[in-house]
């Protein structure tokens, strides 16, 4: 049986399509529901073992990215997706979809330990492909990529992630809870625009302590195949790595 999986969409979501084919080719079984449905209670979260909240800009990003719908799921679906979680439900925010994750508070979910995805420090839109290292971290969705180096592409303007302060930040280190980190190509530290917004340490990706709820800028749904890679004609891109990081969390879902 394939795992039941809801791809969130509300108004401005524009990777949802993409994203329910990464998941469909990774062995899931997606269905695109729109958050109205889940307030009126149409659908229910109970009823997935996966929860996507894709890319996009929901609400036009007009106070902050994310921030709309953080407070709409904050404010209506708290309960909701807290028993999601209980029961072993699966999370990914991509892109915007990490925003909303981080504002919810559910990312990076430690108490006393709030975080932010603020302005990129170039003050601009960043969109290319970018290198990242997959850290040895609690995340089950990437627990067969551990320590590989990889490459997915970002597209976004408020992508740097900060905690309130470094001792915040070394709580969220310590924890194991650094899924994604931007690297220069061969893996050394990266400098702008490797690391396209200047966070904290370089982090592209976190998950919660149960490293179940996965957070990331790159965008997975975007190389799923190979020939969505830039350089594929010259060799390169033949690890389709969005997909792999997706299966992952299909297979945890199996196990359930």
């Amino acid at each position: 049986m394939k795992p039941p999986v809801i791809v969130l969409r509300a108004a401005g979501s524009n990777c949802d399509v993409e994203t329910g084919r990464a998941f469909e080719l990774a062995g899931g079984a997606p269905e695109l529901v729109h958050i109205n449905r889940l307030f009126s209670g149409e659908k229910h979260l109970g009823d997935y073992a996966v929860l996507a909240i894709p890319g996009g800009f929901t609400y036009g990003d007009d106070i902050a990215a994310g921030k709309v719908l953080a407070a709409e799921i904050t404010s209506r679906l708290q309960d909701q997706l807290a028993a999601f979680l209980d029961k072993g439900g699966l999370v990914i925010g991509i892109c915007n979809g990490f925003q909303v994750l981080v504002k919810t508070g559910f990312l990076p979910g430690i108490e006393g330990v709030p975080a932010t995805l603020t302005h990129n420090d170039s003050q601009r839109f960043e969109a290319r492909w970018v290198h990242l290292r997959v850290e040895r971290s609690c995340c089950l969705w990437t627990r067969r990529i551990a320590g590989e180096l990889i490459t997915l592409p970002v597209a976004h303007g408020e992508g740097k992630f900060m905690a309130r302060d470094e001792d915040a930040f070394s709580r969220i280190r310590e924890n194991s809870q650094i899924v994604f980190a931007y690297v220069a190509p061969g893996g050394g530290e990266a400098v702008y625009p490797q690391d396209p917004n200047g966070s904290t340490g370089h982090v592209a990706g976190i998950c919660d302590p149960g490293g179940r709820v996965l957070g990331l800028m790159p965008h997975p749904e975007r190389f799923v195949e190979k020939y969505q890679h830039p350089r594929m004609s010259r060799g390169e891109g033949a690890e389709a790595w969005g997909l792999k990081i997706i299966r992952g969390g299909i297979e945890v879902a199996l196990d359930l």
